[in-house]
């Protein structure tokens, strides 16, 4: 059963922790900083303020749109607060402890990686390198993975990757695999352990040209791939199907 007060202190904590990575989606990949300068409008440049800046509410409040020059606000903020206000809601809601704070922190960081892969073909290592480390110490009391099979999962998801990058690199004389990726995979090894990551990657793979034929990505033979993004996706389901077979 769900906790009704956990999911909804998740669902505030989260929209909180979205409308923060929501502006560092937008302005990592310009080279703004986060941590400098307030929030203004992008049409008109006027600081926004206190009522302006309540997660959700105030884009709903406003139509998404700035209160003085009408300007349309980045449907991302709203989004990625409203993604990241689920993603808790559901984790402390079906674990009010611990755990449930763990599995949030990993579906924020996901989250954003997987729109900063998708819309930049960028996984930072700012966030990858975060996401393996958390995953050796706090992937302890959230996925209850012995630390020998994380250890195994995260050399073995980097190694797997790398190795395809290189080789792919040495057959067609070009990068073909972001080493960002390998990063991502040993990150997500470290929190669920080796026996995941054959099910990621199926999983991962199927969707991805799935969504790169249906959106119209794939139309050449070197058209780009946001794997990262798929691989982010994936992991719920692979997660699950995994320990369903596994007992």
């Amino acid at each position: 059963m769900i906790d009704p007060l956990a999911a909804l202190c998740g669902a505030i904590a989260g929209a909180i922790a979205g409308s923060f990575l929501a502006t560092l989606i937008l302005r990592w990949p310009q080279g703004r900083s986060v941590r400098r300068g307030r929030s203004a409008c992008d049409g008109c440049g006027r600081t926004l303020g206190a009522r302006d800046l309540v997660p959700i509410l105030s884009a709903l409040a406003s139509g998404g749109r700035c209160r003085t020059c009408g300007a349309a606000i980045d449907p991302l903020h709203g989004r990625v607060e409203a993604g990241c206000a689920v993603i808790a809601a559901l984790a402390l809601g079906f674990a009010p402890d611990v755990a449930g704070a763990g599995w949030a922190l990993l579906g924020w960081l996901l989250l954003t990686l997987a729109v900063l892969d998708w819309r930049h073909f960028w996984l930072p290592d700012a966030l990858t390198l975060p996401l393996a480390f958390l995953g050796m110490t706090l992937g302890q009391w959230v996925t209850d993975v012995a630390l020998a099979d994380r250890a195994i999962g995260a050399a073995a998801g980097y190694g797997t990757l790398l190795a395809v990058a290189l080789a792919y690199r040495a057959s067609r004389g070009r990068d073909g695999l972001g080493l960002g990726d390998a990063k991502l995979l040993g990150g997500l090894g470290a929190w669920l352990g080796w026996q995941v990551l054959p099910f990621l990657l199926l999983i991962a793979s199927a969707t991805g040209l799935a969504v790169m034929l249906m959106t119209g990505r794939a139309r050449t033979a070197t058209a780009r791939a946001p794997l990262g993004t798929f691989l982010a996706a994936a992991v719920l389901p692979a997660w699950l199907i995994a320990r369903h077979l596994m007992g």
